[in-house]
């Protein structure tokens, strides 16, 4: 009930560069800012990370900032004080915020609050070049999710003055930048900082973000201006995010486990288990440059997997074990599935880029509209029902109401099909998943027999009940 009161008005405040555990936003989002800062203009970057974030948040600092009734504040401090067990011993919290609680993530937030502004606004918008003319845009680039955070700039200079300027911003809410997970580096080429040679490209969020130097028909553009008399030129560099090698190394492992642990388990069970992997895997990555990496893990899969055949074969000739479990199907001659279990490929996965969050958006802003239509464009969200959300103008016809980013979504047969009705677009409908409980309900007080319905707008109209 607090979360509800509080997220709101906060969500209003919060910058429009932070991303972590706020609702209508994603780590997606937090990637797609970073790549539009970076796309056209090579930049030093200062990657960290927030030490104990959650263990060490001052709670004077913290119930300072938040503005509520008293009786709530209070309810507040009674869960930032009730202390923890820990394999059954009690510990006192002093500092923090109780991991694992619903409130945790947005007190993390409105305590971190402010972080972006302050340091961005320690700079100029516009600086003087040495010819004269007035460089637009000067102001440091922070993107933050939860305790992650990484600032842009062109210039080694500003970068070394947010690190200063965020260190003590932290200070006086009793956190601090984690030395061992901090590093200054350069998206387009190898840069020594500190004595030390730093690659080019970092890792966010377990993605690798790099640009690479290339020739002039790979190259991206400046994207000129016309009506300022801008022609667009060539930047002789492409960058490219990718799924990062730590990421990808504990994917592996991950499968591994599974087969170990399936070593004497029927087929299906081993497919069974691996496919929900693979494809949760794959749905993140799948909105950045991941065509090559699907492909490659495929690879290795096949090769864990006839591994895995052999363990089973005893005295078995290979060629008529790797029948046994591989047959024709829609990998082709190799495809590793059972009467009711296919396994599941990286490469079937479809890229499909994120589409970027409006900065200052949010759920409780009152746009329906906007929210509504997004929610068709998230990457978790089937083709099906993509499609009819579109149709549908982001609105479920049961109750007329817009659909939210949290609401849970299921496709209806408007006929049912036991009564019929086809399993075709004309005959489907998005609906919430109470809406679909109801008119399910509902569906055997009608005989669908009798056509009292009419299609209107590519939508069938018919009543829910009989008179």
């Amino acid at each position: 009930m607090v979360k509800l009161v509080l997220e709101p008005y906060w969500e209003a405040q919060f910058e429009g560069t932070s991303y972590g555990f706020r609702p209508g936003r994603s780590a997606h989002d937090a990637i797609g800012r970073i790549y539009t800062v970076i796309i056209r203009k090579a930049k030093y970057v200062l990657d960290a990370d927030i030490a104990k974030c959650f263990d060490k948040i001052n709670h004077d600092y913290l119930l300072s900032k938040v503005d509520c009734p008293q009786v709530v504040k209070r309810t507040i401090k009674q869960w930032l004080e009730c202390g923890v067990m820990d394999n059954g011993i009690f510990e006192e919290t002093e500092t923090g915020t109780p991991q694992g609680g619903v409130m945790s993530p947005l007190l993390a937030n409105i305590a971190l609050h402010g972080m972006i502004n302050d340091v961005e606004n320690n700079f100029p918008n516009t600086k003087r070049r040495e010819d004269g003319s007035q460089k637009q845009g000067y102001k440091p680039k922070i993107i933050r999710y939860a305790d992650d955070f990484v600032v842009l700039h062109e210039d080694y200079e500003v970068i070394l003055q947010c690190k200063i300027l965020i260190a003590q911003w932290l200070r006086k809410i009793g956190l601090e930048i984690k030395s061992s997970k901090t590093r200054i580096c350069h998206t387009l080429k190898d840069v020594e900082i500190d004595g030390r040679m730093e690659k080019a490209g970092f890792d966010f969020l377990g993605f690798n973000i790099r640009s690479y130097p290339v020739g002039k028909y790979h190259s991206g553009k400046t994207g000129g201006n016309p009506n300022k008399g801008q022609k667009s030129r060539l930047i002789g560099f492409k960058t490219l995010i990718k799924p990062s090698k730590k990421k990808i190394l504990a994917h592996h492992e991950a499968i591994k486990e599974v087969i170990k642990a399936h070593k004497k388990a029927p087929q299906a069970a081993l497919v069974a288990r691996l496919n929900p992997i693979i494809r949760g895997w794959c749905n993140y990555y799948r909105t950045v440059a991941s065509k090559e990496t699907f492909s490659s893990e495929d690879l290795i899969l096949w090769n864990m997997l006839r591994a895995w055949t052999i363990s089973r074969k005893k005295k078995t000739p290979l060629t008529d074990a790797l029948r046994k479990y591989f047959s024709h199907g829609k990998h082709r001659f190799w495809t590793f599935q059972t009467r009711d279990y296919v396994l599941y490929h990286h490469a079937e996965t479809e890229i499909k880029r994120h589409q970027l969050v409006k900065p200052e958006a949010s759920p409780y802003d009152g746009n329906w509209t906007y929210w509504s239509k997004r929610r068709g464009t998230y990457t978790g969200t089937p083709t099906r029902v993509a499609k009819l959300l579109k149709k549908q103008k982001g609105i479920c016809p049961q109750c007329k109401q817009h659909f939210t980013p949290e609401d849970l979504i299921e496709v209806d047969h408007i006929i049912p099909k036991s009564k019929g009705g086809k399993d075709t677009y004309n005959n489907l409908q998005a609906l919430h998943r109470h809406c679909h409980d109801v008119k399910s309900k509902n569906d055997y007080l009608y005989d669908w027999l009798d056509k009292d319905y009419e299609w209107k707008d590519d939508v069938l109209i018919v009543p829910m009940t009989r008179d």
